[in-house]
Parts: structure tokens; C-alpha cells; sequence
């Protein structure tokens, strides 16, 4: 057994290397803001990004809010705290989490969280699926139907616990 793990295969073939990095300033503004005061900033999307990751950075509103118990079947969720506490579920128990914790979440993984006092973290998806519509919607406070919610739920892979 190999205790050497290998890159993938390369996927840029040239030898010269190329400019194609780009850079989102800090003082852009968010890109969602729902009546809450809950902020969300597409730092990269799965678009920007090939499809390989979504990069987010999330902002809770001074009250305590966030999704309970639910998983994604065909994506990863990463939560990385910057600042303040969130709970977060890891599918069997609730804990707090500070500025450095790290909470990993495979596909299929139950997990929810939930923050208040304006307490920021990074959210990252893997392989990047399209979430900006899902914050969007959220932030905007749509009214749905039962049946619209659970369509709008498939559609985003959110299944609720």
C-alpha cells in the first residue's frame, strides 16, 4: 500500500503559465442582504471557478437565525468562523464554534448552524453548484406554496431532517 497520494491530473497543459487570476476587493459590496440583516458575499462561485468549489462569506444579522438539520447529496459544505460564535450541528449534537473552528461536511452529512451578534464565517461547497439562486430567494423572503418550497428545495439539494 502507497502512503503517497498524487495530484489529479493536470488540467492546465501550457508551459508558460497565463493571467487568469482576478481578485474581489474587500469593499465590494454583499451580494444578498435579507430584511434580517443577514449579508452573503459570493467571494468565488461554482461559475468563476469551473465548478470546482463556491466560496462565501456569510454574515448573520444581529438576531439569531440559520437552517436547522438538513443535507446535500452531490456537494460538500465547509464552515470556517471568522468572527463571533455559531452553533453548528454536526449531526449529532449541537456545539459552539469560534473564530479558527473549521467544521467539515461530506455529501449526505446532517448538519445545520446558526448565529446571531453579527458573527461572520466562510461557507464553501465543493464541487461548486449554483447556491446563488438558493441565497437569493432566501434573501428576499419569497412566499412559496408547500409544493413551491419543496420543488425550490430539490432543485438547490437541501433535504430537511
Amino acid at each position: 500500500m502507497s502512503l503517497h497520494r498524487h495530484y489529479p491530473p493536470d488540467l492546465y497543459r501550457g508551459t508558460t503559465g497565463e493571467a487568469s487570476a482576478w481578485l474581489r476587493p474587500a469593499d465590494r459590496p454583499p451580494d444578498t442582504v435579507s430584511a434580517a440583516g443577514v449579508t452573503c458575499e459570493f467571494l468565488a462561485t461554482g461559475d468563476q471557478t469551473a465548478g470546482r468549489f463556491g466560496l462565501y462569506r456569510w454574515t448573520f444579522g444581529q438576531e439569531p437565525s440559520g437552517p436547522g438539520p438538513h443535507f446535500h447529496r452531490s456537494i460538500s459544505e465547509q464552515f470556517y468562523v471568522l468572527s463571533g460564535t455559531v452553533e453548528v450541528y454536526d449531526g449529532r449534537s449541537w456545539g459552539t464554534a469560534g473564530p479558527g473552528d473549521f467544521l467539515y461536511v461530506p455529501e449526505g452529512g446532517v448538519h445545520g448552524f446558526r448565529g446571531g451578534d453579527r458573527a461572520t464565517m466562510l461557507l464553501m461547497f465543493a464541487p461548486g453548484g449554483p447556491r446563488e439562486e438558493y441565497f437569493q430567494t432566501l434573501a428576499r423572503g419569497e412566499r412559496m406554496t408547500p409544493e413551491e418550497r419543496a420543488e425550490f428545495m430539490l432543485r438547490h439539494d437541501t433535504y430537511w431532517v
